[in-house]
């Protein structure tokens, strides 16, 4: 499978007039809902905006967060003093090809502006967009060709935002468990980035999944308390869990082989990457709970 629009994609294509524009655009929406019609606290916000604005040459940044609206992204960087629409500075996501990449009109647009993957209408759709998309064939592993580019977005020392639970859920329970697709682009980008937890409560009530004659509202709505809470940095020695993997996946019974390629630089054979995989993901699974737990804590 190729690229969906590349080209469309590149920081400089048009004079990368059409990105700041868009990124102009969808910040001003996101200021405008998250700020003025609702109230938006953000716990931490200082450890984010330093990582957006400011960090070591060529180190990448991954945020992940829980995923509870169509409308997390943009709204969840429309707070106070976060420069939404910022083109340089904003964040890329990874998108549901099926829905934002239909036809060549939603794939230049969502290439220059982008969803958080899951819109399920028009409205939605357009409304939610906001900047530097990477399509996502759901269903077709971590290693499908769009993944490459990701990695490489994140050896340019870009910052990437990920929605690891992989789908939407309104409802006040545990973090489930993550998908393997983040974990696996920690390991594969050739420099670790740094990975930050945020833990979001609020855009369901923005934008319930169903409201409005048992659908979502066709617009967001107002005077609803949106809580945003930051945690600290994530730490992987990937060259040690590397070798712990290694010996753990000797350990047990080899795994139904699926045709993963062997890391070769690390010597990770698909059996060792299933236990590294598992060990990321069971991490940030927990630094993402921890922070649910401190934010029902706030919210008593």
């Amino acid at each position: 499978m190729g690229r969906t629009m590349e080209w469309a994609a590149k920081a400089n294509h048009m004079g990368g007039i059409p990105r700041k524009m868009v990124f102009t655009a969808v910040g001003a929406f996101a200021k405008a809902v998250a700020t003025l019609i609702n109230t938006t606290s953000v716990h931490n916000a200082d450890t984010l905006l330093s990582l957006v604005r400011s960090r070591p040459p060529g180190i990448p940044l991954i945020t992940v967060s829980n995923h509870m609206s169509t409308l997390d992204d943009p709204l969840m960087w429309g707070f106070k003093g976060f420069p939404s629409s910022d083109a340089k500075l904003g964040r890329w996501v990874l998108a549901a090809e099926d829905i934002c990449f239909k036809n060549a009109v939603f794939s230049y647009f969502f290439r220059l502006g982008i969803s958080s993957g899951f819109k399920q209408d028009f409205v939605s759709e357009i409304v939610n967009s906001a900047g530097k998309c990477i399509p996502i064939t759901r269903g077709a592993g971590i290693y499908q060709e769009q993944m490459n580019e990701a990695i490489e977005r994140l050896s340019d020392g870009a910052w990437l935002h990920t929605f690891p639970e992989g789908k939407v859920s309104q409802e006040d329970a545990p973090i489930r468990r993550l998908k393997w697709g983040t974990a696996s682009l920690i390991v594969r980008a050739p420099a670790t980035p740094i990975v930050l937890p945020i833990y979001h409560r609020g855009f369901e009530e923005v934008m319930p999944e169903k409201s409005f004659l048992g659908r979502r509202p066709p617009l967001p709505l107002w005077n609803k308390n949106i809580k945003i809470i930051v945690g600290e940095p994530l730490e992987f020695d990937l060259p040690k869990m590397m070798q712990m993997a290694i010996l753990m996946s000797h350990d047990k019974s080899p795994p139904p082989l699926i045709g993963w390629p062997t890391i070769s630089q690390h010597s990770l054979d698909e059996a060792a990457q299933r236990c590294l995989y598992t060990t990321i993901s069971e991490r940030i699974q927990t630094a993402m709970e921890s922070l649910r737990s401190f934010g029902k804590s706030l919210l008593k």
